[in-house]
């Protein structure tokens, strides 16, 4: 399979490539810059994930695409405009797309509530970011074109151990006995190369946790 990823350079794109990569995978890596540090054996191109046009050009020849884009803070309304455009851009061609977005609309199982309105999970040093990960969310369930697929990550994803063994649900945030929700990023791309390879969650969200 012929896999592009937008973001490649952060920590779950990285990750993704690397995951990709051991499973014999061909990966081409979008990056703004050429000077970053990037898994060996990927192929590298520089574009911008905010410009439909590039997008459109950049995807050409690939199967699926991987959204691992994160806005800077302080500028997190670029989540929604990365979207927008990824989104514009693969629906001119045949090419998947899997959005690594934010859990702020997983429902809380004890309450109902969204993560986003829980505060045990979200605090005020992050709500600019859930809420633009809630717009985000929101823009994927209005695509009527684009083969579009949105993975809500737990309340926690942290750098860790790869074990190849997680849990997946919809729409509702997973959490252990002790209430904690949590994955490490190394699990998370195994969740996202295993609903590549063999898609469950078209048009749809699906969340994966330890």
């Amino acid at each position: 399979m012929r896999i592009i990823i937008f973001g490649a350079a952060g920590s779950v794109g990285f990750r993704t490539a690397v995951e990709a990569l051991s499973r014999s995978h061909d990966v081409t890596a979008v990056v703004r810059s050429p000077n970053r540090e990037l898994p060996q054996g990927v192929a590298v191109a520089i574009g911008d994930a905010g410009d439909p046009a590039q997008v459109t050009e950049l995807v050409q020849g690939h199967d699926v695409v991987v959204s691992a884009v994160r806005a800077p803070n302080g500028r997190e309304h670029e989540q929604v405009e990365a979207t927008d455009a990824l989104l514009k851009g693969v629906a001119k061609s045949s090419v998947r797309l899997l959005i690594v977005g934010g859990a702020a609309t997983l429902r809380v199982p004890d309450s109902g509530r969204q993560v986003l309105d829980d505060p045990r999970y979200i605090s005020e040093e992050w709500r600019a970011v859930a809420e633009a990960s809630a717009a985000q969310h929101r823009r994927c369930m209005e695509e009527q074109e684009a083969d579009w697929t949105y993975l809500s990550p737990p309340a926690m994803l942290v750098p860790g151990v790869r074990t190849g063994e997680y849990r997946s649900g919809t729409d509702e945030l997973l959490v252990d006995t002790e209430g904690v929700s949590r994955i490490s990023v190394e699990d998370l791309a195994v969740a996202i190369l295993d609903e590549l390879e063999v898609p469950k969650h078209r048009r749809a969200r699906f969340t994966a946790a330890a």
